[in-house]
């Protein structure tokens, strides 16, 4: 994983009702600091990215319904990291907003995506610097630290998948 980036398994504690689960806590942030809480909806096969903070916003993403690959890049040492994340094995992933990152709903169905972030949105000056989700620079020379994924070295395609 680069720098920075985290999973958190989330606990589900089940009983006869249902399930209850804790999403985010303060001591999961690095900074202790958490100011706003999103959530998504993203349609099957639909990409949402690159983008990156330059004011130090941090990204907890969790998947609530469905199935997302995450992925962060680091636009200076060209290291890729890929976090495959489902409704049905929940954890918390911490995304330093440095890194381009960006997400891919799997599956048939929609991805239901709750992430809390440290810094509030500011509409007039949004944290956020923006690439096409199919932005040719983006090339990464490892994918989760391994060379030898056939995808190394090329152009980042969304639709391509690690295995044959």
């Amino acid at each position: 994983m680069l720098q920075g980036i985290e999973t958190q398994a989330l606990t589900k504690h089940a009983d006869e009702r249902g399930f209850f689960t804790e999403l985010m806590r303060q001591d999961w942030i690095a900074n202790g600091s958490m100011q706003q809480c999103n959530f998504s909806i993203t349609y099957p096969g639909v990409v949402r990215a690159w983008h990156r903070h330059v004011r130090k916003q941090t990204d907890h993403f969790v998947v609530l319904r469905g199935a997302i690959k995450l992925c962060a890049y680091d636009g200076t040492t060209s290291e890729l990291s890929e976090i495959i994340m489902t409704g049905d094995v929940l954890e918390a992933v911490r995304i330093p907003g440095h890194y381009w990152h960006g997400f891919k709903a799997l599956g048939d169905q929609r991805a239901y995506v709750v992430y809390f972030v440290n810094n509030l949105y500011e509409y007039a000056s949004p944290d956020e610097e923006r690439r096409p989700w199919n932005d040719p620079s983006i090339r990464p020379s490892t994918i989760n630290g391994e060379t030898k994924d056939l995808r190394c070295g090329k152009s980042w395609d969304w639709m391509l998948t690690s295995f044959k």
